[in-house]
């Protein structure tokens, strides 16, 4: 706006195990073999379509992963108003009522040059102030206005221009990636030379980068940010494969005056994997007007950034853009009370506070997980029930909404996606790992997991019937099952000896008829291959 699928081994067939250390270097492979290579799967299939950049942020800062903006590993929605400070820099308790009005996010407007200069000890007092009120800070250099229009635009300055602006306050910004993104310019090209932006917006980013900037970088669209061309739409792919860690930004006035304009832009980030945020918009313009219900309905659906314009301080016949009247934060306008009070306005938008500040979600909006991998839309994509799922031509993790069975205390999944063990007691080397559930699960220490695991203690219950643990048939007798090492082979498949006298205790023989001991419970065999691990040695169970 301008003023005025990991693989793991099951070696049924091998029935004879040579030794203890053979059977417990197989029991961990089943494990840790799951897990890290279903790391590195994912790893693999996302980093084919998401590069890595040297210019990545670390964990607690600001940054996108898996087209999806993070911070502290959570996944954040930039959700607020934009703020006119280089004209108005006397009202300091703006920012304040601005995260009063229920954002997370303020866009402040500064300028190196075309409207006077912002100095490095001022954006220091900005960055301040959005910290002491838990909002996120988007710095836009406002000189690039337009650039290239002449007749409307004739001094704005290029994005070139730009990146020596924020060498200048470069004091100031870096080391706070955890609270501040960085907007390159705003609507840094004028309708005249709209298809200058991929080359420049690349250039510019990789200025920034060499210039040891590692914030998440915030680039807004050509046509005075409306990209009514489609540059941006068409060449984001482009720019993100570049640097990952950006954020495309479009302003939606008159241009976006039908729900299914504003629909198709935003899915065409949506399903293309690209981080996009609406970072101007208002109900009216000079241009036309704008479908700001559907804006504000449509980005809460898609879990889609969105930034309203602004304030207070229009002038020049578009003062109904003011969001209060006279900077009186008790006092809204019309587009102000329809922002903040009206429907899918930001009191009824469930906004979270950045990760850094204690907020955000675990999941993200449902669509990925923290480290950004999207989760499936169901189990049915993860046929091995490894937890990794394949579908729209990407890995995807598969989210235990409830948690492993017989768990009372820590339901759900991790920040990383595994489903909680129910028990300390499916960890029997104590390294924070279990297996239950047929799939690996993360031990969470507290006093929800203390003592036994009552659905694992006396019979094994959950055997009966046509399979046991691990979908695997059981014996329909145990003369299948001539060595004693709980496994059978009939109806041409393994099948697990079902044991009728319960598994607590070690009642009648200690040890089974090829001199390994019998497990107390099958607690201590967190997979259900028939091995368990106590008293420092492999033990069969019953």
């Amino acid at each position: 706006m301008l003023y005025g699928g990991a693989v793991y081994f099951r070696l049924h067939a091998m029935k004879h195990i040579c030794n203890d250390a053979v059977k417990e270097e197989s029991r961990l492979m089943h494990i840790n073999i799951k897990k890290t290579l279903a790391a590195i799967v994912g790893a693999a299939a996302l980093a084919a379509v998401v590069p890595a950049t040297a210019a990545q942020a670390a964990d607690n800062s600001l940054h996108v992963s898996g087209g999806k903006l993070y911070s502290a590993g959570k996944q954040f929605i930039p959700q607020g108003i934009n703020h006119a400070y280089q004209w108005y820099p006397e009202h300091t308790s703006s920012i304040a009522d601005i995260a009063n009005a229920g954002a997370n996010t303020v866009r402040v407007v500064l300028s190196g040059g075309r409207y006077g200069t912002t100095s490095a000890s001022e954006v220091s007092n900005i960055v301040n102030q959005c910290k002491q009120n838990n909002l996120v800070c988007i710095l836009e250099d406002h000189d690039t206005t337009g650039y290239g229009d002449t007749e409307y635009a004739a001094d704005a300055k290029s994005l070139d221009d730009a990146v020596q602006f924020w060498k200048s306050v470069g004091s100031a910004i870096k080391g706070q990636e955890d609270y501040v993104m960085i907007n390159l310019g705003n609507e840094p090209y004028g309708n005249n030379t709209a298809a200058q932006w991929t080359a420049g917006t690349k250039s510019a980013i990789k200025q920034m980068r060499d210039a040891g900037f590692k914030h998440t970088l915030v680039v807004t669209a050509p046509n005075w940010g409306q990209d009514w061309q489609g540059v941006m739409k068409n060449n984001a792919k482009s720019v993100y494969q570049q640097d990952s860690n950006v954020l495309f930004d479009v302003h939606m006035y008159g241009v976006y005056s039908s729900a299914s304009t504003v629909k198709s832009y935003i899915d065409s980030f949506v399903n293309q994997g690209l981080p996009l945020m609406v970072g101007e918009f208002g109900n009216k313009h000079s241009d036309g007007i704008p479908d700001a219900a559907t804006i504000m309905s449509y980005t809460k659906e898609k879990g889609v950034g969105l930034l309203a314009w602004s304030w207070c301080g229009n002038t020049d016949g578009v003062e109904y853009l003011d969001l209060v009247n006279n900077w009186n934060a008790g006092s809204l306008s019309s587009w102000g009370n329809m922002f903040i009070n009206g429907t899918n306005g930001l009191k009824q938008r469930g906004v979270e506070k950045a990760g850094i500040y204690g907020g955000g979600s675990n999941v993200g909006g449902g669509d990925t997980t923290d480290d950004g991998y999207p989760i499936c839309s169901s189990s049915s994509v993860d046929p091995d029930g490894d937890g990794w799922g394949w579908e729209n031509n990407q890995s995807c993790k598969v989210v235990n909404t409830t948690g492993g069975t017989g768990n009372t205390g820590n339901t759900g999944t991790t920040d990383d996606g595994y489903p909680v063990c129910s028990s300390s007691s499916v960890d029997p080397d104590g390294d924070g790992w279990g297996w239950e559930n047929n799939q690996s699960c993360k031990v969470v220490s507290n006093s929800g997991n203390t003592g036994s695991d009552s659905g694992n203690s006396g019979s094994d219950s959950g055997n009966t019937g046509n399979t046991g643990d691990g979908n695997y048939p059981i014996c329909s007798s145990s003369s299948v099952d001539p060595d004693g090492d709980g496994w059978g082979w009939e109806n041409n498949q393994s099948c697990k000896v079902a044991s009728n006298s319960g598994n607590s205790g070690n009642s009648g023989s200690t040890t089974s008829p090829d001199g390994y001991p019998y497990c107390s419970s099958s607690s201590v065999d967190p997979d259900g291959d028939g091995w368990g691990w106590e008293n420092n040695q492999s033990c069969k169970v019953r």
